[in-house]
């Protein structure tokens, strides 16, 4: 029965069961979902009929709609209690290469109704652009220097609006490379099998990874602990560059370790989107993440978590 005091007819946070909503629920989303069975409701946004079967089986309920279609979003206003943004932008902005009208859409969507509590969005961290290799905490000025890290600059920027202007306890997780044994392509092992070559050690930068499922939980201690208009890494302790983390993934696997090239040949003999990642180095102080979330790291670095026996060989 709607509230009298809502004229918009959702009842009041106080009167209604916990509630996630979760926009972009891929493997990490479903991995929340899991951790979080039983305890809430869980209401997914798709955009694919084909997917509400496969929610339904994981125990969440399905909403179609489409990010990139705000009519379609209506329906989310006052449908949640907390909300997981992992949906990342678009692949092409347009004209307006630099926006993420997705984030900003979902952001004036619930604002329709009733507000979340809390709003926790997945970024990354690529909107650091390259570090030369320096350990940053997240008091770091961003710079992103593509497009796509551009767009997440300003999804960030969406979701800090709706926490100012609304009241709303919005949080960002700066995310670095997701990996998993469980999860698709979450391993270097296709990479190994192709053969594809690494940087040699004078040219090779820094990457920071992190554990599908120690992801999942980051995302649901911020649900709950993540301060207002706070950013935090969600990074592992692992500071490798990446040609050795490839070659600690052969080594697991037992399977050779790839050729070493300069990075004038790199760039004739790889694909643009691989050499973007080969021109940032960083490594992320993940402190908040365990100081503030309280996040205990089951796969404090990759050395455990590549060692899992639940990829077939």
């Amino acid at each position: 029965m709607p509230s009298i005091n809502s004229p918009s007819g959702a009842l009041p946070a106080r009167f209604r069961r916990e509630r996630l909503l979760i926009v972009g629920c891929g493997d990490v989303g479903q991995r929340v979902a899991r951790d979080l069975r039983g305890r809430m409701q869980l209401v997914a946004l798709t955009s694919s009929a084909d997917r509400v079967g496969v929610l339904r089986t994981a125990g969440i309920r399905p909403l179609v709609g489409n990010l990139d279609d705000p009519a379609t979003l209506r329906r989310l206003a006052g449908i949640a209690t907390r909300v997981l943004h992992l949906a990342p932008p678009a692949r092409d902005g347009g004209l307006a290469w630099w926006r993420d009208q997705r984030t900003t859409m979902l952001a004036r969507a619930l604002r329709l109704r009733s507000l979340p509590s809390a709003f926790v969005y997945g970024s990354t961290s690529g909107v650091y652009g390259d570090c030369g290799g320096a350990r940053i905490d997240e008091t770091r000025a961003v710079r992103p220097d593509t497009p796509r890290s551009h767009r997440r600059v300003d999804a960030e920027r969406a979701v800090r609006w709706l926490g100012r202007s609304a009241g709303v306890r919005a949080s960002i997780l700066r995310i670095p490379g997701i990996y998993a044994p469980d999860r698709e392509n979450g391993t270097p092992r296709a990479r190994l099998q192709r053969g594809t070559p690494v940087l040699r050690q004078e040219d090779d930068v820094y990457t920071s990874h992190i554990h599908a499922d120690d992801l999942a939980r980051a995302c649901i201690a911020a649900l709950y602990r993540g301060k207002p208009q706070r950013v935090v890494h969600a990074a592992d302790d692992t500071e490798l560059r990446m040609g050795d983390y490839i070659d600690l993934a052969a080594d697991i696997y037992g399977m050779p370790r790839p050729p070493r090239v300069a990075r004038g040949e790199a760039e004739r003999q790889l694909p643009l989107q691989l050499l973007s990642f080969m021109g940032e180095s960083r490594r992320l102080d993940n402190s908040r993440l365990k100081r503030e979330l309280r996040v205990r790291l089951s796969h404090p670095t990759v050395h455990t978590g590549l060692q899992e026996k639940t990829e077939s060989s």
